[in-house]
């Protein structure tokens, strides 16, 4: 059942926007709200929100998940709260929503009013290694993708360089990023977003290696052994490789995850060990080709 309050608080942030004095570069106050013509395919990737870039390693980069993606069925799948433990756990907290088709409408209409398929130039803060925020929509009539470099906090910074419009912009985009945010809490106990499990997951591996911290320790953490396809599987990036498990095989892969962090050494019939960052394959994507983008 698609949470209906999930959707009316969706219903009241669209109206409320519709409502407020229009800023600089955005449209006249009596103009129709823009209507998004959603893909046919029930399936489709409507709305996606992710974190591009920034400083960190090819490893991280390729099993970072989208902050957000929602489906013309009425999927939401979203990040979780994240425990602030050290060392981390292996399995990210992938989660799934159902806002059911009005809330689909309500969010690709609100990605218009924002300003996702539009293409006026948004500037460049003097900002360095803070990455960017990529909005993806989908539509009947195509995609549209629209990336901002350092787009949180940067409308209001002193001295970024930022015109007016680019400022009123960005501030479109960033008040649609906290109503995404807001929808983790929008529904009732029955409604609120539950763990998800997906059909596919990629193991993004390199050879493991003990800090030079934990060796004057004396520290080792104990081998697991490997339960996925054969490592170290198809190189992706610099130094990393991917593998894709399906069906069983991805189940004993999740299941042994879920008994891990992000230090465990992985341990292959070669003898060789393994640091695997674990990307559950999202239902629009299918292979490790998709965590390249």
């Amino acid at each position: 059942m698609a949470p209906v309050r999930a959707v009316a608080v969706l219903l009241l942030l669209a109206l409320a926007a519709c409502a407020e004095p229009s800023p600089v570069g955005s449209r006249p106050p009596d103009a129709v709200p823009p209507r998004a013509q959603l893909p046919a395919d029930p399936g489709a990737l409507v709305l996606r929100v992710e974190q591009v870039g920034m400083f960190t390693t090819p490893q991280a980069l390729a099993a970072r998940l989208p902050v957000v993606s929602v489906y013309s069925d009425g999927r939401v799948v979203l990040q979780g709260p994240v425990a602030t433990i050290w060392p981390a756990f292996a399995w990210p907290n992938v989660q799934v929503l159902d806002v059911g088709a009005v809330g689909v409408q309500e969010l690709a209409d609100r990605a218009l009013a924002a300003g996702v398929a539009e293409q006026a130039d948004l500037g460049v803060p003097p900002l360095a290694d803070v990455g960017s925020t990529r909005f993806t929509l989908g539509t009947a009539s195509g995609t549209h993708v629209r990336e901002v470099y350092a787009l949180q906090g940067s409308a209001a910074m002193t001295g970024s360089g930022l015109t007016a419009d680019q400022v009123t912009a960005r501030e479109r985009l960033q008040e649609f990023v906290t109503e995404l945010s807001n929808l983790v809490s929008a529904g009732t106990p029955e409604e609120v977003p539950r763990p998800w499990t997906p059909a596919a997951v990629a193991a993004v591996a390199q050879p493991w290696t003990a800090s030079e911290e934990d060796v004057a320790q004396g520290w080792s953490p104990e081998p697991v052994p490997w339960p996925g396809p054969p490592l170290p599987g198809e190189p992706i990036g610099p130094g990393i490789s991917c593998v894709v498990a399906t069906g069983e095989v991805a189940g004993d892969v999740i299941a042994a995850a879920r008994d891990a962090n992000v230090l465990t050494p992985w341990a292959t019939p070669d003898g060789a060990l393994w640091s695997v960052a674990f990307r559950p394959l999202l239902p629009d994507e299918t292979g490790c080709a998709d965590l390249t983008g």
